[in-house]
C-alpha cells in the first residue's frame, strides 16, 4: 500500500512552552508520466508529463491526464499501464508510469504542447485559453442532465470532508469527488495538487466507462480555477462546486460553455457564477 503520509517528529511551540511531539506530512513526490504509441515507423515511447502529486491512484491520475488533454478518448485506448523505474528511497514508490496505447490511437506531441501553452497559468490571454478548448471538440453540457438541488449541495462540503482520510492526518491535501443528484459520492481522490485530485476522479470515471459524466456533479475542497474548469468541461461534468473562490476565466469558461458553477460552498450559503437552472 502507498503511503499517503510520513510520521515526523515536530517542535511545537505554545505560548512560552515548546514541546516535540509527533505528527504528519502529506507525501510530496514527482511522476512522471510515460507514453508508448505508435507511430508510421513503429512503436516508440515519449515522457509528456511531470508532476509534484501525493502517491497513490497513479494509474487514475495518468488516466485523467491523458483524458484531459484530449490524447485517449476512452478506457479501449490504452492497452497497458505499468509503474516502472527505481524505487524511491523514502517510501519506496515507483515514481514512473508508463501507458501504452493501443495501435489507433494517434498521437501528436506537437498539439499537446500547444494545448499546454493554452491551459498554463503562463500569461497566455483568456480568448487564446477558450478558443483552444474550441479547438478539443469541447461541448456545453445538455441542461437536462445534472439536476441538482440546493439542500444536496448546501451537505457536499460536509460529505466530502468525511472521506478525506489523509487530510485528517496531515491537514495538507486538496480534494475532488464525483456526486450524483442524491448527494452520493461515486468517486472521491486526495492529492496535494488540486488538478491532480481531479484528474484522479476522471480516471476512475473513464476506467469504469462511465464518462462523459452528465449525471455527475465536480466537488472540489480548494477553489475553482480555470484548470479545474477545464477539466470538467472536457469529462462533460454540468456543474462544477467548490468551497472557496473561483477565478475570472473560470466564470467566463463557465459561461462560454454553460456549465454551472457554484463557489463560496460554505454553511448555509454558495453562489452560483454560472448555469442557475440545473439548481433547484
Amino acid at each position: 500500500m502507498t503511503a499517503s503520509s510520513s510520521a515526523i517528529t515536530i517542535k511545537k511551540i505554545d505560548g512560552n512552552s515548546a514541546k516535540s511531539v509527533a505528527d504528519h506530512v502529506a507525501v510530496e513526490e514527482p511522476l512522471e508520466v510515460r507514453l508508448g504509441y505508435s507511430t508510421p515507423v513503429g512503436r516508440t515511447a515519449s515522457s509528456v508529463s511531470i508532476t509534484m502529486r501525493t502517491p497513490g491512484s497513479d494509474s487514475e491520475l495518468a488516466v485523467g491526464f491523458l483524458f484531459s488533454e484530449s490524447i485517449i478518448e476512452n478506457h479501449r485506448d490504452i492497452e497497458r499501464i505499468e509503474h516502472c523505474g527505481p524505487a524511491a528511497p523514502d517510501t519506496g514508490t515507483q515514481n514512473i508510469v508508463r501507458v501504452d496505447l493501443a495501435s489507433h490511437v494517434e498521437v501528436d506531441l506537437g498539439r499537446l504542447q500547444r494545448h499546454f501553452y493554452t491551459t498554463s497559468s503562463c500569461g497566455v490571454c483568456g480568448k487564446s485559453s477558450l478558443d483552444a478548448l474550441h479547438v478539443t471538440g469541447a461541448e456545453a453540457p445538455g441542461l437536462k442532465k445534472g439536476q441538482f438541488s440546493k439542500d444536496i449541495l448546501l451537505n457536499m462540503p460536509d460529505v466530502l470532508r468525511g472521506h478525506q482520510d489523509t487530510f485528517d492526518r496531515t491537514g495538507g491535501l486538496h480534494a475532488a469527488a464525483a456526486f450524483n443528484s442524491q448527494g452520493e459520492i461515486v468517486v472521491v481522490h486526495e492529492d496535494v495538487g488540486r488538478h491532480n485530485a481531479v484528474d484522479k476522479v476522471v480516471g476512475s470515471l473513464l476506467t469504469q466507462d462511465l464518462l462523459p459524466a452528465g449525471d455527475f456533479g465536480l466537488m472540489v475542497s480548494g477553489r475553482a480555477s480555470f484548470e479545474l474548469m477545464q477539466k470538467a468541461l472536457i469529462a462533460g461534468f454540468p456543474l462544477l462546486a467548490a468551497v472557496s473562490a473561483p477565478s475570472s476565466l473560470a466564470v467566463q469558461l463557465a459561461n462560454e460553455f454553460n456549465v454551472s458553477l457554484v463557489g463560496f460552498l460554505r454553511g448555509e450559503t454558495f453562489n452560483i457564477y454560472s448555469g442557475e437552472e440545473r439548481i433547484s
